[in-house]
């Protein structure tokens, strides 16, 4: 097996609790979910539960890292015996299984036990939902995700004795499968800023201060009856961000949903995704891809050029209350992190840090861009 020393680690953890707090790309939840393999192929008939914020998260983040880089390893690949789609159970060959679930409350957890439990992004799940799954939990529990900030984990988690948990802190360069153009972008942060670079370059807990939006709220689903548009900004090393927003100019809100945030998308790839979400609306994306606007526009899709004013694009989408679905937890990181750049007296400057920035560009493509179609239509 491909294998690093954060697997290792994880691997050799005697402990009950095993806290995994890193930065960005240094390969935690891959390391995790091959350990849970290993122990599903060595420990039969374990129930191995890998829990989300929602099932689109799951399906976007943890499921889709399971299928792609442990299951495409030849030696756990081969002790699949079985993978039900619908329920998103894969069982072993042992008599093992791991499940991909999600739950919408502390009742909800309350049902089932299982010997491995693995809390995946842990700030997107309420502590209530992680004690009832913890004190349902024979063996083992793992926790991931970035401190940009301290939650209950913080609280309630690491103030346990050394004897109940352990914390593994890791970072890019723990992970040797890091593409280069990713670890050039993490250490780009070192001189652009000191807060970001602490979090994710160096996977330490920090409070990010300066951020462009620093309030928001999560709702439940989109508002129906308001007229949509996309923002598209893409990306290959980066995500391709690609977000349904709604704009109520009565109330000067914005409702924000994603859609698509994925690395690694060809053009093809890319309509296919469109596609199968079902894009009828005005979509404004990246003019710096002109190539791939018009094989987009080919493809059918009523697809602009986006002004790419980043001040007053900011400024506009300042103007606006936003709220974001609790299912977009990409939207949700970068607003947690999305900040002005700083001189070296510490003085704010009229330009954002360029990091974590894909799904805040699509948003200002959208609002900058729709929002001053419509004033420009109701001057003229």
């Amino acid at each position: 097996m491909q294998t690093s020393v954060l697997f290792e680690a994880n691997l050799k953890t005697t402990e009950p609790i095993v806290v995994n707090q890193g930065g960005t790309s240094s390969g935690k939840t891959v390391c995790i979910l091959q350990v849970l393999a290993i122990k599903a192929i060595q420990e039969p008939n374990s129930i191995i539960t890998v829990v989300g914020q929602d099932i689109p998260n799951l399906k976007r983040g943890a499921l889709r890292d399971f299928q792609l880089y442990v299951l495409n390893e030849p030696i756990l690949a081969e002790q699949i015996a079985n993978y039900n789609k619908s329920e998103r159970i894969y069982t072993f060959k042992s008599g093992s299984i791991i499940e991909f679930e999600s739950y919408d409350n502390e009742q909800d957890a309350r049902n089932g036990k299982r010997q491995y439990l693995f809390v995946n992004e842990a700030q997107g799940i309420s502590y209530e939902v992680y004690k009832q799954l913890q004190l349902r939990t024979t063996k083992q529990t793992f926790i991931d995700y970035n401190p940009s900030s301290e939650f209950w984990v913080h609280e309630k988690v690491l103030t346990l004795p050394d004897s109940e948990r352990k914390l593994l802190i890791s970072d890019y360069r723990h992970n040797p499968f890091c593409p280069e153009s990713i670890v050039r972008n993490i250490e780009a942060l070192k001189d652009q800023d000191e807060q970001l670079w602490k979090v994710y370059g160096r996977g330490m807990t920090g409070k990010i201060e300066g951020l462009i939006y620093p309030s928001f709220s999560l709702i439940d689903e989109m508002p129906s009856h308001l007229e949509r548009v996309k923002g598209l900004d893409f990306g290959f090393n980066h995500p391709t961000a690609l977000l349904d927003v709604a704009i109520d100019t009565d109330t000067m809100s914005i409702y924000v949903d994603e859609l698509v945030y994925e690395s690694g998308l060809i053009p093809q790839d890319l309509i296919a995704r469109m596609e199968s979400v079902g894009i009828n609306d005005i979509i404004y994306a990246d003019a710096a891809r002109p190539d791939t606007i018009e094989e987009i526009e080919r493809a059918g899709f009523n697809i602009h050029k986006a002004d790419k004013s980043v001040w007053d694009g900011i400024q506009k989408v300042k103007s606006f209350k936003i709220y974001i679905t609790k299912r977009s937890s990409n939207v949700i990181k970068e607003m947690r992190s999305y900040k002005w750049k700083v001189d070296k007296n510490g003085k704010s400057l009229e330009e954002p840090v360029k990091f974590l920035d894909d799904a805040m560009d699509a948003m200002r493509y959208a609002v900058w861009n729709y929002t001053t179609k419509e004033e420009l239509d109701y001057s003229w």
